[in-house]
């Protein structure tokens, strides 16, 4: 498949004196393909996005699109020449101009240069309006729009040029939930439906894995993974993305002959070593990685788990656990199973195989657990 975006060795720092906003990063991404930027707020995926833009200048580094070098040791391309269409988080639209004047904006600018007619911006126009599904809305001004309506402008403006690149972001972050929710949805339909390349910035984990066809995950500058949400998900390539993605649970374990001893019983599963870049673990210790939705309970007074806090959350209940050593770990089951705020379980897991990362603390295990079966 044709590489639409190369990133190579991009860096960015504010300051001479400030950390790396964006840390050599290397990153390919092919035509059709939708791209989510995940990571927490200061890790550098808005200056990556507006790097690619041409907001920002990189102090070192490339950026080639549809095979031309638009920033690299020779210059850069300014913004309005690059043939990229943005979608900003406050949506960024003219109040003073309608629903077709604002898509219309930039077609205007290329017509003024001599690369559209008239007519092409009143067609390419009439085209994103209908793609966003606002027909019949070209007459309102943006305050006469709904959150979710000032969004489908402000994405067929982008989309009105036809640009080989999309950037969103943090597109949705404005918008209440019922209308994020499906707003996502109906924008990664659009983009598929017309065959785009966009990248889309965000901090929501769920958002990500909900829409990307591919995920790369920031920290500190760096992009640590790169991969599908079902690969970042599954397999995590450092603690971090897993505490940060998946949310999962770290729990000290020590191999014995019936399995892994932890401080809330024995558990006989198999166990893969993490493998992160630079990470050593010990084959006999470190800490077990248990998805929340793989940390199955049951109600039992003698067990050493207690339950602390309990969330309905409408198809389950997620449960806030805390372990002998005052360790909190957490639990979701479906909505059918209700166990008591202050009742004690026992804990099993519901996957054969858990992954293992180098032990950050290392807890007293008690041999004398009684081992606990897969669930």
């Amino acid at each position: 498949m044709a590489v639409v975006l190369h990133l190579e060795n991009l860096t960015k720092r504010y300051l001479p004196s400030a950390p790396v906003a964006v840390d050599a990063v290397d990153l390919t991404l092919e035509q059709g393909c939708l791209l989510g930027l995940l990571g927490p707020s200061g890790c550098g995926k808005t200056t990556l996005l507006r790097l690619v833009a041409g907001f920002e200048q990189p102090q070192r580094g490339q950026i080639t699109l549809t095979g031309q070098v638009i920033c690299g040791s020779e210059g850069a391309m300014p913004p309005e020449k690059r043939d990229v269409g943005i979608v900003f988080q406050d949506y960024a639209l003219f109040p003073h101009l309608t629903v077709e004047k604002n898509v219309a904006f930039g077609l205007n600018h290329l017509r003024r240069q001599g690369w559209l007619s008239r007519q092409q911006v009143r067609s390419h126009t009439a085209d994103a309006i209908q793609l966003v599904g606002l027909h019949g809305f070209e007459r309102r001004y943006p305050h006469e729009l709904s959150g979710g309506q000032q969004q489908r402008v402000a994405l067929a403006r982008a989309l009105a040029p036809r640009p080989s690149l999309i950037l969103l972001d943090e597109p949705f972050s404005n918008l209440d939930v019922q209308v994020r929710l499906y707003l996502r949805q109906e924008v990664r339909e659009i983009l598929k439906q017309i065959g785009a390349s966009g990248i889309f910035v965000t901090h929501d984990q769920e958002e990500a894995l909900a829409i990307a066809d591919q995920v790369a995950v920031m920290r500190g500058g760096c992009i640590e993974q790169v991969g599908t949400p079902e690969d970042i998900y599954r397999e995590p390539a450092s603690r971090f993305i897993a505490e940060f993605v998946t949310q999962a649970n770290f729990l000290p374990a020590r191999r014995s002959r019936q399995g892994w001893q932890t401080e809330v019983g024995c558990f006989d599963v198999h166990v893969d070593p993490c493998a992160a870049a630079g990470a050593t673990c010990d084959d006999d210790m470190g800490d077990l990685m248990i998805r929340q939705e793989d940390l199955q309970i049951e109600a039992d007074s003698t067990a050493p788990l207690l339950v602390r806090d309990r969330q309905f959350l409408g198809r389950e209940y997620k449960y806030c656990l805390e372990t002998p050593s005052g360790q909190v770990l957490h639990a979701r089951m479906a909505s059918g199973q209700r166990i008591g705020i202050g009742e004690r379980v026992r804990a099993s897991i519901a996957q054969p195989r858990l992954q293992l990362f180098p032990a950050t603390s290392h807890s007293l295990i008690d041999p004398t657990l009684t081992s606990l079966s897969v669930a």
